[in-house]
């Protein structure tokens, strides 16, 4: 005899989460249900003895207060959006990650938005963001459109811009310009003349001022200069670039690239399939000082970005833009300092 349950041949029903309520808690502990409230709100107005019992219904019952509805009484949740393209490539996943704890830290609630760079990419994401009354935007990637920054500034909602210049919204800037500079002078003084840049394709405002400002300072210092990009700013963009800028007869003695994704690529490149050795017949900086810069397959030199300095800058932006919605665009530019390894010692 089978004493199991009987398949009617219907669907089981889907049964419904039930989060313990605060009605549950106060019936516990033999309160009001506004004093349940009040034991839950900072500074609310309660008795030391009825909190405690309060407190401990909820501890025996494993209830937490509804944020979300809190959030849509107020008109705003501690919700902060980040939004970013390709979040878990090299720096960008360190930094997302440091804001995170960082948000969580000051009793915010991060919610990460993978997105593209176009403008109705962008704009999705923000929708999404102002439909949950998200306290504030913080963006990693791509460079928001005038109706990404005019819709933030009609719902009073603090946006803060990494990686860029926006001059009507916060931002923090990294010395792309005066790094690639030191990285050219470093190199030519160094007896480097055959040198060169490798990029991507992607044509981000980072990207672009690293290159231009490198291409700048060699010419006027009177080394010659190749530039090669890959199709992305990653491991296989590298690659591109390196078959790009070592498949001819006459190869650069320096590259600066301009990220460290793109200079792995580029150094194994140089090492299997160029036969060549660095730092001896090619010097290589990077750009951003991933902890795989430190691994002994790379020991690269390169330009670091520090993501516990950048979310700090950022998160104080948003802070005293939610403080002082009035107050003119903020703006904080980081110095990236020199970090010396073996791929290039000047």
């Amino acid at each position: 005899m089978n004493d199991g349950p009987v398949n009617d041949g219907k669907a089981p029903k889907k049964q419904r989460m039930r989060f313990v309520s605060a009605e549950q808690v106060a019936q516990l502990a033999g309160v009001s249900r506004s004093a349940v409230s009040r034991s839950f709100t900072p500074g609310g107005s309660v008795a030391p003895a009825t909190r405690e019992k309060v407190l401990r219904a909820a501890d025996e019952l494993g209830y937490h207060v509804n944020d979300l509805a809190r959030g849509v009484l107020a008109n705003q949740s501690r919700l902060v959006g980040i939004v970013a393209t390709r979040p878990e490539v090299g720096f960008r996943a360190h930094l997302a990650a440091a804001l995170a704890k960082s948000l969580i830290r000051r009793g915010s609630i991060p919610i990460l938005i993978n997105t593209g760079q176009t403008e109705d990419e962008l704009l999705a994401a923000q929708k999404i963001l102002i439909g949950h009354r998200a306290e504030a935007i913080i963006i990693l990637s791509g460079s928001p459109p005038a109706s990404f920054l005019e819709l933030a500034q009609r719902n009073g909602q603090p946006l803060v811009v990494i990686g860029r210049s926006e001059p009507d919204a916060d931002h923090v800037r990294v010395g792309n310009s005066e790094a690639s500079r030191k990285a050219a002078t470093a190199f030519y003084d160094s007896g480097r003349r055959r040198l060169a840049v490798a990029g991507s394709n992607t044509g981000t405002p980072s990207i672009l001022e690293r290159e231009t400002a490198f291409l700048a300072t060699a010419e006027s210092l009177g080394a010659s200069v190749t530039v090669q990009r890959g199709g992305d700013s990653d491991y296989d963009g590298g690659v591109t670039a390196g078959r790009a800028l070592f498949s001819g007869t006459i190869k650069p003695d320096a590259v600066f690239c301009a990220n460290d994704q793109i200079a792995f690529g580029l150094m194994d490149v140089v090492r299997q399939e160029a036969r060549l050795r660095i730092p001896e017949d090619v010097a290589v900086i990077g750009f951003d000082d991933v902890p795989e810069s430190a691994w002994l397959s790379y020991q690269l030199t390169t330009f670091r970005q520090d993501p516990l300095t950048m979310e700090q800058r950022a998160v104080a932006l948003m802070e005293r833009r939610l403080e002082n919605p009035g107050a003119p665009a903020g703006y904080e530019r980081v110095i990236p300092e020199l970090v010396i390894r073996q791929s290039f010692r000047p």
